[in-house]
Formats: structure tokens, sequence, C-alpha cells
């Protein structure tokens, strides 16, 4: 099949040759799939036609010289002023543009099952993105014109970025130098009223003379710190809380090393958010608070809510409180039913999943492991590898550039480890087998877990354009609870569409009271609505909150008294 392609016009062999890749070789690395032949030979007409295409434009281009016209190339990669000026680096770019286009043709034109499909797109995704000529320094006529400009300077600069992101183990997203934890991210004011080997928990001080009775919890997820909910003050969810008058409570997890390498699941649930609810009704003496869990927070915050229930039925339910303390839920962009889990998918199978359970999981022969920090970093942000990954070797390298100050993708990049056995344990029981959402499924710290069984009124929160939570998942939730349930849909992504002040008049969201199995039903059925969900969580979380009663003059209680001031010393530790 490729030996049928080299016979068609030479138009393909100078981009090949740029490349180092020959153009048969896209027929021959995917010529072995099971393609329809109908629709391979559909594709490779056209790819010669626009080939062909390409070949003349460029000669008329070359014949013409700057003065000539020159097309737009639609992608940002190839926008600079030296790729349309340089007639062999304009042939170049749309021939790999070409490429790109047919390789990702064919990977969807292939047959078999759905996640076989979604891992050969995947990975022609990365070898696409990987393969641009802009990656490359010779190939690429902007890093080249700079060097040129700067006498070398830039290369030399490049050559000192690399080596300094080779000590530091990751490559720069942002000037780290710029930022500190406590100083200029997670500024606002509180203290640290508890802390055991899994979390402190952080009490923040009142913005208003009066607060609602009913205390706010938040869980965040443990794969990153917890500081994404207050970055700046302008755009934290913890201080627009606070500012609503909630008594706002925060686990900050720690950032595992080796001694805790040995903890599981149930670890996490038992010492992270059932200790943190009881210290929290302990110090504010509240019956009952409000609770709040993103993502894997969310996930780990219903599961223990769940364990509580499943208690509090076998005992018979001597304080209802004692197995029942959250009077409301809030879920943001959180994962209880697995059955779909978008572009994370490709990544979990068995044979993944016993990989990592002899690795590094409870029974693995050399003993439990940590999930590095890093690799989990890495893995997100190779899912938008030009925006986070080869933007950033082209700046950072070629044009010795340093990245500009950006707080979300500092907090991006202080990774956190995982201890193995939590690790595996979710990966399996959630990703895999997808056995939360099964009433008595699972047994966590010796209850059968049921969610269904857990009495509090809840708001689910997606974002739509999420690929880590895909939004119609998210909705799932609320099949899944029984009780009174509220869901909002945010415009944006995982982090974006959470971290969306009203101040800033940004996005949209659509509400729709009713909740009909069918998540694309609820969507036709909505409303949307231009700004931030921020004010419809807040107005839904005000009706909660119990009566308005004076702030408390200093934070803990005589038995929690402060250890330190916020952010504390877990959310410092680096992985």
């Amino acid at each position: 099949m490729g030996d049928e392609l080299k016979r068609e016009p030479a138009a393909t062999a100078p981009q090949a040759a740029a490349l180092g890749v020959a153009v048969g070789d896209i027929w021959k690395s995917l010529g072995s799939l099971n393609l329809p032949a109908q629709a391979l030979d559909a594709v490779r007409a056209e790819y010669v036609r626009q080939a062909s295409e390409i070949w003349n434009q460029a000669l008329g281009a070359s014949a013409q010289g700057a003065s000539g016209p020159r097309a737009p190339m639609p992608d940002r990669r190839f926008a600079a002023e030296p790729w349309h000026d340089n007639p062999l680096a304009a042939y170049t770019a749309r021939m790999y543009l070409l490429n790109a286009r047919t390789m990702m043709q064919l990977a969807e034109a292939v047959e078999g099952d759905d996640k076989t499909r979604a891992r050969l797109r995947f990975a022609v995704q990365q070898w696409v993105d990987a393969a641009s000529p802009s990656n490359v320094l010779a190939l690429n006529p902007d890093a080249i014109a700079k060097a040129v400009q700067t006498q070398g300077a830039s290369l030399a600069q490049g050559v000192r970025n690399l080596l300094e992101d080779l000590r530091k183990g990751h490559l720069s997203q942002t000037d780290e130098s710029v930022f500190e934890v406590g100083r200029n991210v997670a500024t606002s004011e509180g203290s640290v009223v508890f802390e055991n080997e899994l979390f402190q928990l952080i009490e923040y001080a009142p913005l208003t003379a009066k607060v609602h009775e009913r205390p706010m919890l938040f869980v965040p997820p443990c794969i990153n710190k917890y500081y994404i909910l207050d970055l700046q003050p302008d755009n934290s969810v913890i201080r627009y809380t606070v500012e609503q008058g909630h008594r706002v409570f925060v686990v900050s997890w720690v950032n595992p090393d080796a001694s805790l390498a040995h903890l599981g699941w149930d670890d996490y649930i038992e010492r992270g958010p059932i200790e943190a609810i009881r210290v929290v009704r302990e110090i504010t003496g509240a019956e009952t608070i409000n609770a709040l869990g993103f993502c894997v927070g969310g996930t780990i915050l219903s599961t223990a809510l769940a364990v509580l229930a499943a208690r509090g039925a076998r005992l018979g339910k001597p304080r209802a409180s004692d197995f029942h303390p959250v009077h409301s839920l809030t879920l943001l962009t959180t994962l209880l039913d697995f059955a779909d889990t978008g572009i994370l998918d490709i990544f979990v199978d068995e044979a993944a999943v016993q990989l990592r359970e002899m690795t590094i999981g409870a029974d693995a022969p050399g003993g439990p492991g940590l999930l590095g920090g890093q690799e989990l970093a890495t893995t997100f942000s190779f899912l938008r590898p030009n925006e986070l990954v080869w933007n950033y070797v082209v700046g950072n390298y070629l044009k010795g550039e340093s990245p500009p100050a950006f707080d979300l993708l500092y907090w991006n990049g202080d990774s956190t480890n995982l201890p193995g056995p939590m690790y595996c344990w979710y990966l399996r029981h959630t990703y895999l087998q997808d056995e939360l959402k099964r009433p008595g499924r699972l047994t966590v710290c010796g209850e059968k877990v049921d969610l269904a069984a857990v009495r509090a009124p809840v708001f689910v929160y997606a974002s739509r354009e999420d690929h880590i939570v895909p939004w119609t998942s998210a909705y799932a939730s609320t099949q899944i609870f029984r009780g009174d349930r509220r869901f909002v849909l945010g415009a944006s992504g995982h982090i974006a569409g959470v971290v969306n002040p009203p101040a800033k008049r940004k996005r949209s969201h659509w509400t729709n009271p009713d909740l009909p199995a069918d998540p694309q039903a609820w969507f036709d059925g909505a409303t949307e609505h231009p700004g931030s969900w921020w004010t419809v969580w807040s107005d839904w979380l005000a009706t909660h909150g119990g009566k308005v009663v004076p702030a408390p003059k200093s934070p803990g209680s005589r038995r929690h008294k402060p250890i330190e001031p916020a952010p504390g010393r877990y959310v410092k530790a680096k992985a």
C-alpha cells in the first residue's frame, strides 16, 4: 500500500525528508489495521489530491516571492511571519497538517471496539503532535530567526532552561520563582486547628460580623493541592464562601512520602473526611454541617458519608446526626458513576491495574510504594499536549523564553504523591470495575457502601468541556442519590469552569429543575444564563446554612487550639 502511494506524483518528497518520516509510512503504520477498503481508498485519493495542491501552491509561492499571496494556516503553531515568509517552511507546515489530518481520519475509520479505537486515536494524536516541525529547531523558522536576531543568545538561554528543568525534574509551564504558597497563592487568612498523618484542617477567619450557624467543610482532591480553591483573592472559592457568611473549614491533604506508602483507601476515608467531620462538629458545636467535595475529593467524601450511614443502620441510629452528619452535600466535577470516564479510560484495563498492584500495591513483592506526583502531572499534561507540553518545549528551549507567571499553572506543577495501595484500590474498584454506584457491592471501613443511603440535599456541578470528568458522567450522580437534588452545568473545563468568580463576568451556566435519566434530555430542556454558577450555588447553600449568629472571635476551640497559620506545613511539602 505504501509502495502504491509512492508511485503517485512526488509532491510529498520534500516534506517527508523534512519530517524524517516517509509518507508511505503513514499508510504502513495504519494499513495493517482493520480499515474498510472503501474508506481507505477515499482517504488516500483525497490525500494525493491535497498534497498535489499544496505542492503546486508552494511552486507558485516560490515563483512569486514575498510579494505573492499567502494563504493563512489555521494553526497557531505556524502563525508567526517566518512560517509564511519562507516558502519551504510554509510547505513543510502545510504538508504536516495534511499528514496529521489524514492519520486522524484513518484512526477514526478503524473498525473495532470503542476502547481500542479510543486508544488508537490517542496514540495517533500523541505521535502527530510530537512530530510537528515546530518542535524541531532546524525546521522552525521562527526559532531560527530569533537565534539570528539575538546572535545565538536565545539558543544559549534555551539550553540553560533545559538544564534547569532537568534539575527540577519537570517541564516548566510558568515562572515558578514568582509564586510562593502562603505569600501570593493560598493567602486567605486562617489557622490550622487540627492535624493527623493524612491532613491538616484549616479554619478560615470570618469576613462578616455574623455567620451561618452551620459550618462548611471543603474536601478537595488528594491528587492535587487544595489551594486551587484559593489561588488569588479575586478568584478564590474559599474566600468567596467566607464572604457569603459561612464558617469555612478545608482539608489540606498531606503530600505522602515513603513512610505513608502503606496507606489504603480505607485509611483515606476513616482518617480523612470522617475525622474532619468529627472535628468540625466538635469545634463548632453543630449537630450537622454542610460539606463540599471537589473531583476525587467528592468521591472520597461521598464514600465516607455512605460508610457513616451504613454504621448508623447497623447500630440502630442511637444519634442520627452521628451517622448523617452532613446537612447538604455539594459535588464539583465528581465521578461516582464510572461507566464513562472519558479520555482517562484509555489508560485503564485489567493488565494496567494488575501492573500497578504488583509494583506499588498493598501486596507488591517489594512492599507498597508511592505513585509519584510528577507521573500524574505528566499524564494530565499529555491529555492536551500542544497546549501543556510542546508549546513550552518550543518557547522554553527553542526560543529561550521564560514562560509567563500564571498561578493556575504554578498549582498544576505543584504535584502530589499517592500511596500505592490507596491508588490501586481506587483504580480497580472505580475506574476499572465501576462498583461504587452499586449498593452493597463494596466494603469500605468494614461497611457495605450504598450511596443512596446518604440523606442530604445534593448540589451537583459539572463543566461542559471537562475532559477529565465528562459532564454527562457527573450528571449521573443525580440518579444515584434519592433526596432533593440540583444539577448545574458550567461552561469551560475541569478547572476553569469551577474557578469562575462572578466579578469576572465570564462564561455561562445552564440550569434545569428537572432531572431526567438522560443527560442530553436535561440539557435540551435547560436554560443558559450568562456569568458564573457561583451565585446559584451560594443562594442554594444559604438555605442550608441555618440561622445567622455572631462570627467566632477566635479559631478552633479549647480542645482544638490553633497549631499554625494557614496554609500550614502540609501544603508546602514538595513531591
